[in-house]
């Protein structure tokens, strides 16, 4: 299912990453696959959405890139086609997190979250390192600079601390950012500047992004490309206006009409179906979305569909698509 769309830009690969988790005890042990042969590669200058319900395994995606996890199988792949390695690595990828509040320290200025990495990137004069400061608080649209860089998070506002922590976050000059649900825990009014600004960095600073979400409206207005994850397996990918448009996928289909379009009333029929993402694991076989999906037959139960290009860079693992 990973269809490079200019091969030239590719900055960050997963490649056949499978995950697996112990659980339950010494006595009574079980694994939970969390994520099965998945493939995404993240483009210079351009957004990748993950989008899915909680469970699916997104996050997990995101720390295997980081490096937080190391993956069950397959591996991470950076544009030059090597393997990551520990601090380099650090200045190449840096995450935003969900809650802006718990990423920052409370007993610390927002000077100092933003000057601790420019000190790590090796800007050992203070000064310059202040004045860098301040131009990266203007430059995510903090004014007055000076003001806010002697705050504490607590003094901030949730839209304002997200800022701090884009202004972080890109004080590494890093290729890729991980957008791990940054606006979920935001008021609905201000999530759309946190988008415009990440939209921003994207087109002018070139960074490529992987914009994990489960709303699917944010992801059509940020992303070029969207990848649908479910049970930790990815059931489609395509460009985000194919996505909306054409899309295959019964669960793409759930996850579209479950966004609020009071234009257009919902359409699902299957409502009784609604329930967790279920538990994968190693042993688990046929469609994940099986139990939930309203064109299910034995076929479904019995055999994972195996992904298949239905237009130009559209995917989709669907026996009946």
């Amino acid at each position: 299912m990973n269809q490079a769309l200019s091969p030239q830009t590719e900055l960050l690969s997963l490649d056949q990453v499978s995950m697996v988790f112990k659980t339950g005890h010494v006595l009574r042990p079980s694994s939970l696959q969390a994520l099965t042969h998945i493939n995404l590669t993240i483009h210079r200058g351009r957004a990748l959405a993950l989008v899915g319900e909680s469970g699916s395994g997104k996050s997990t995606c995101a720390k295997i890139l980081s490096q937080v996890y190391q993956p069950t199988a397959g591996r991470v792949i950076r544009a030059n086609g090597q393997e990551p390695q520990a601090k380099p690595y650090r200045h190449f990828v840096q995450m935003i997190f969900q809650d802006p509040f718990s990423s920052l320290n409370p007993t610390l200025s927002v000077g100092y979250h933003i000057e601790r990495p420019l000190a790590l990137r090796g800007m050992t004069n203070k000064q310059l390192r202040q004045a860098e400061c301040l131009a990266l608080l203007r430059r995510v649209g903090l004014q007055p600079a000076e003001d806010v860089m002697a705050k504490k998070p607590h003094e901030l506002s949730g839209g304002q601390r997200q800022r701090v922590a884009i202004a972080r976050a890109i004080a590494l000059q890093p290729d890729v950012i991980l957008a791990d649900e940054p606006t979920s825990m935001l008021d609905v009014s201000v999530r759309l500047g946190i988008l415009e600004l990440l939209t921003e960095l994207k087109t002018q600073h070139n960074i490529g992004f992987l914009y994990i979400t489960h709303d699917i409206a944010t992801a059509q207005f940020f992303a070029e490309d969207i990848a649908v994850l479910y049970a930790g397996h990815i059931v489609e990918r395509a460009p985000a206006k194919s996505l909306v448009k054409n899309h295959q996928h019964p669960y793409t289909q759930l996850l579209l009409e479950s966004a609020p379009n009071p234009r257009q009333p919902t359409q699902w029929q299957n409502t009784d179906s609604l329930a967790d993402v279920p538990q994968w694991t190693p042993e688990s076989k046929g469609c994940p979305f099986a139990s939930r999906c309203p064109k299910a037959t034995q076929v479904c139960t019995n055999t994972m569909p195996q992904p298949k290009e239905l237009h130009l860079h559209h995917w989709v693992s669907c026996h009946h698509s």
